[in-house]
């Protein structure tokens, strides 16, 4: 269970933040500097040095997108210039790619950044480059959402890369697609000129996720933890029934991928915050405003308390909370995380992504009158931080092209890097745990220094 650090605070993890920013520079160019585009995307590093692994391409926005943040925090033009003209070189085919549901990690984190950053002043003004990343954007939601499965009048999904009876856990972040499309008031168009909320969408999407990929404790089956998490889930296309838990990158089917369980733990809070800024007419339909809520908040809060109780005391899971090899680990739980270990690997890529639900989540509580409830999630996610933006976490060899150690990408498959001398996958990086530890330190950057939050959808100009 993970020990939470009452007294530390943004101003107090300031310093670690400048540290990773001034290393995370280094780490970007050099990356830049090297590699290849025609070997496709980088996705995680062996022997310290990037990597590509064809599977689908998820993580390009992410390359693109870090350079972005690192512009944000450290003002040096030339990260907007690799994040700005890698996004036009780069970008185009993700935003019409109908064989992924990953359209909020690959062009939010590029498009999504890069307008939200000229909607505040951080970057000049350019009408025609600002309706470039608008209809980039609208296209992106609009090209998700129509990947769907429709269940039933009130349930359906944004189908995963493995065919239209499948939900993954990871796309409930991905739906930050959907909302800055609907934002910018778009619309998919179906048959016969139908349009097509991509708000009804979304929420469908998230109240089937929530019924299905997440666990509360009702004695759904013989492994109803509250807060669980499956992966993915399987449904009858024919008839629309639910079939069946499984998983592609976790231990099984009925234990917890925590990189699945980060997703969600991310994804509903930030979706909390879109929604909240919407009025009550647009989720009227969909039960209210308050309802919409308060569902959202009791699945961020079921997992996050799963995540609290079944992590190691600093805040660094292992990658799947049933993983056999645990069993030879003792009280792991009870002591801090071992990446060296001899069983089984953690996944600090899903401490960078639960951290910034936990500070999310945290937040909302605090400004909805929940003082206490909100400081307890709002601390750990600072706890997490703070084992993450350091050693043996956070890379400070020069050489090495991460920036956040002891990554793991595909345990079942065997992809992962194995170094001499240790037995499990250890000392690697991926593209996705280095933006979001990027994305966390911002949050964290803007919080010391007295900003406002960091959400997706500050995307709107002020009135002419």
């Amino acid at each position: 269970m993970i020990h939470i650090n009452y007294e530390v605070t943004p101003a107090l993890l300031f310093p670690a933040v400048q540290r990773l920013f001034t290393l995370s520079g280094d780490k970007i160019h050099r990356l830049q500097n090297r590699w290849n585009p025609a070997k496709g995307t980088p996705v995680f590093t062996i022997k310290g040095e990037y990597t590509s692994r064809g599977w689908t391409e998820w993580t390009q926005g992410f390359q693109f997108g870090g350079a972005i943040y690192q512009y944000e925090v450290t003002h040096d033009a030339a990260f907007l210039d690799i994040g700005r003209h890698n996004t036009v070189d780069f970008m185009a085919s993700h935003i019409t790619h109908i064989g992924v549901h990953d359209h909020g990690f690959n062009n939010v984190s590029t498009y999504g950044n890069l307008l939200r950053l000229m909607a505040s002043g951080a970057i000049p003004y350019n009408p025609w480059e600002k309706n470039f990343y608008e209809l980039a954007l609208k296209a992106t939601g609009a090209v998700q959402a129509s990947r769907w499965t429709q269940l039933t009048p009130d349930l359906g999904y944004v189908y995963s890369f493995n065919g239209p009876h499948s939900l993954f856990a990871d796309t409930i972040r991905s739906l930050r697609a959907l909302a800055v499309s609907h934002q910018l008031g778009h619309k998919l168009m179906g048959e016969m000129d139908r349009p097509i909320s991509l708000l009804a969408r979304l929420l469908q999407h998230a109240e089937t996720t929530a019924r299905y990929a997440v666990y509360f404790g009702e004695g759904r089956d013989a492994y109803d933890l509250r807060g669980r998490t499956a992966h993915e889930s399987i449904f009858n296309v024919n008839d629309g029934a639910y079939r069946c838990p499984s998983s592609q990158q976790g231990y099984s089917s009925f234990s917890t991928w925590t990189r699945g369980l980060a997703w969600i733990l991310c994804g509903y809070p930030e979706e909390i915050e879109f929604l909240e800024t919407l009025p009550d007419s647009d989720l009227a339909p969909f039960g209210g405003k308050q309802e919409v809520l308060a569902r959202f908040l009791r699945v961020a809060e079921a997992v996050a308390d799963f995540y609290l109780q079944y992590t190691p005391i600093d805040g660094i899971p292992y990658w799947d909370t049933g993983a056999p090899g645990l069993a030879y680990l003792g009280d792991y739980l009870d002591r801090p995380a071992d990446p060296y270990n001899e069983h089984e690997p953690v996944d600090s890529s899903a401490a960078a992504i639960a951290a910034q639900g936990l500070l999310r989540l945290g937040s909302y509580l605090k400004r909805t009158g929940h003082a206490e409830q909100g400081a307890r999630y709002y601390q750990a996610g600072l706890t997490v931080a703070q084992t993450l933006f350091r050693e043996p976490y956070l890379s400070t060899d020069p050489t090495h092209e991460g920036l956040i150690l002891h990554s793991v990408y595909h345990r079942p498959n065997g992809w992962d890097y194995i170094p001499p001398g240790q037995q499990v996958p250890c000392g690697e990086a991926s593209m996705w745990g280095d933006y979001h530890a990027r994305e966390l330190a911002v949050m964290l950057n803007r919080a010391a220094t007295n900003q406002s939050d960091l959400r997706f959808f500050d995307i709107a100009f002020p009135a002419a």
